[in-house]
């Protein structure tokens, strides 16, 4: 049965099989709660000769890593009630069609309502004909070159499926190419270098292995997996473990898209300066610290306006913190007095640990506990910097929204760095980012009515005309909206008035962005949305709050039902 994450107390479980397979010794990481893997390799296409390999790999990867396996190839598996028995469902090479309507439901459902899916090689080449299934794997598969040696590059490793792997990986598999990237909707973890082998289609954007959040679900997927010999290799096999423990909910991760950051640290320390006793070590794209109370501080330039991502590992009860908003100094003591830290310590008080902008404003418990991962594994903190505005989002999830009212200090503008607290306090940190944000800021999350629930593409269709709704708040994509000018969008298309009309009664939609009147919106009194072709404002139809009510746009009159709470 599926069972609820729960707090993990300090093991080496989860790590065992990577540690021992590569020969090397991360810091211990928490036992995974038991829970339990459904693998479904059915075929109605080519049938890959690797899949008993595949099979007897993730059974032997859950015999030492808290999780038990069930292998089909029956689609009949494939109801409502069979698939809550699971955290994780594994497509291993499949191919074509291999679920009839009625099973998609279920499985859909499975998804949207907070299951896992791995993806794994030739799950790419399945259900062309679904929608869902287009959305869950990201792309499909088009053509692939003979098996060959080539050159992975790793784009994210903090991710459990890649920390492992070094910032390049070389490996023999067969390489696919795919309809096009995903990295507007996904979380590329790595990609091909197309100069490294022959034959690869789709140029210098290859995307390989990716993650994302699929409404309340999870998705991982590597295009890895064709041959017998990737199941034994040590690399490979920890990856897919890592994709499974991210799929069922046992690790978390940041796998929302990325796009446009800069590097400010991915191996080389230019630009960086050391303010205060001890410092940190650098090997491995990796920062390590020690000694102190120090601050290693990005001296190069000042920032304004700015998402700053950075990923970073403790291996116990660990100290230390990201600065952000101070001048420059070559005293640490200047950063503390004059800018905000965000603190990394999970023990501490309310306002001193993880998440903390450090004395000032503590993370939501809640949130923050939700989405930690324990010491020993890596995380992924993003300080969104706008103006007197600092939001601090843990793994993809905003833990603390804080707006300096403190006149001595100002986030508006100020330097970078990231602390090494004192002896004893070894806190590592690896692919340092920052992309600047310019005028106008795009902001991405949720909107919210005064009811308290969220406005909600209807089953997280993307498709033109798809119905705008009210439904209860689940994190899901299809409820993830950014503010990008005067547009609203949602899975890459707009908030629109149906038909641009100007009737009240007009229903709000999903539809292509196009510059039209229909969809442009604006700030107005009371927390309204107005559509200034029209003049009327975003309405939750007849004052309702129930799931499902109607979006539309209604003459202003400043009602409950007319006020929105924007990222």
């Amino acid at each position: 049965m599926r069972r609820s994450p729960i707090r993990r107390a300090i093991g080496v479980a989860a790590a065992a099989l990577t540690a021992a397979a590569l020969g090397s010794s991360p810091p211990a990481v928490a036992a995974d709660a038991p829970y339990d893997v459904l693998v479904f390799s059915k075929t109605t296409g080519f049938r890959h000769d690797s899949i008993p390999a595949g099979t007897q790999l993730i059974r032997d990867l859950g015999a030492v890593n808290s999780f038990t396996v069930t292998t089909t190839e029956d689609s009949n598996h494939f109801t409502a009630s069979n698939l809550a028995r699971y955290e994780a469902v594994v497509f291993l090479n499949t191919t074509g069609d291999v679920l009839n309507a009625t099973q998609q439901t279920a499985f859909e459902s499975y998804v949207r309502g907070g299951g896992g899916y791995v993806g794994v090689h030739s799950a790419s080449d399945t259900e062309y004909d679904w929608p869902f299934y287009g959305e869950l794997v990201g792309t499909y598969f088009t053509s692939h070159p003979a098996v060959q040696q080539a050159t992975v590059r790793v784009e994210d490793r903090a991710h459990a499926a890649t920390a492992h792997l070094g910032p390049t990986w070389t490996r023999t598999d067969e390489w696919y190419d795919f309809r096009g990237s995903v990295r507007s909707t996904a979380r590329v973890l790595a990609s091909l270098d197309e100069s490294s082998y022959s034959g690869g289609r789709m140029g210098a954007d290859h995307p390989h292995t990716w993650c994302k959040a699929v409404q309340g679900g999870r998705s991982f997927y590597t295009g890895g997996g064709h041959t017998q010999a990737s199941y034994a290799e040590a690399g490979f096999r920890a990856l897919l473990l890592g994709g499974i423990r991210y799929a069922a909910g046992r690790t978390r991760a940041d796998c929302r898209p990325e796009n446009g950051y800069t590097a400010l640290y991915n191996g080389s320390t230019a630009g960086w300066s050391q303010a205060g006793p001890g410092g940190f070590t650098n090997g491995d794209g990796t920062l390590t610290s020690f000694g102190g109370q120090g601050l290693f501080w990005n001296s190069a330039r000042e920032y304004r306006s700015y998402s700053l991502k950075l990923d970073w590992r403790m291996p116990g009860d660990d100290n230390s913190g990201v600065f952000v908003g101070f001048p420059p100094s070559t005293d640490p003591a200047s950063a503390m007095s004059n800018g905000y830290e965000v603190q990394i310590d999970a023990t501490d008080t309310a306002d001193r640990t993880t998440g903390a902008v450090y004395g000032f404003k503590g993370a939501d418990q809640t949130a923050r506990d939700g989405a930690l991962n324990p010491p020993g594994e890596w995380n992924t903190f993003e300080l969104l910097v706008e103006g007197e505005r600092l939001q601090v989002f843990l793994n993809g999830v905003r833990i603390n929204d804080f707006t300096n009212t403190d006149p001595a200090r100002s986030l508006v503008s100020g330097h970078i760095g990231i602390q090494n607290h004192g002896t004893g306090d070894d806190v590592s940190f690896r692919n340092i980012r920052v992309r600047e944000l310019g005028g106008a800021v795009p902001r991405t999350g949720p909107i919210t009515g005064s009811s308290g629930k969220c406005v909600d593409v209807n089953g997280g269709s993307s498709v033109d005309g798809a119905k705008v709704q009210l439904w209860t708040c689940n994190g899901g994509a299809n409820q993830r909206w950014t503010v990008n000018g005067t547009t609203l969008r949602a899975l890459d298309k707009c908030l629109e008035v149906s038909g641009g009309g100007t009737a009240n009664g007009s229903a709000a939609r999903l539809w292509t962005c196009n510059g039209g009147g229909g969809q442009n919106w604006t700030a107005g009194a009371n927390g309204s949305l107005v559509n200034p072709q029209s003049g009327k404002c975003l309405d939750a139809n007849g004052g309702s709050s129930a799931d499902g009510t109607q979006l539309i746009i209604w003459s202003c009159h400043g009602g409950a039902n007319q006020r929105w709470t924007l990222p």
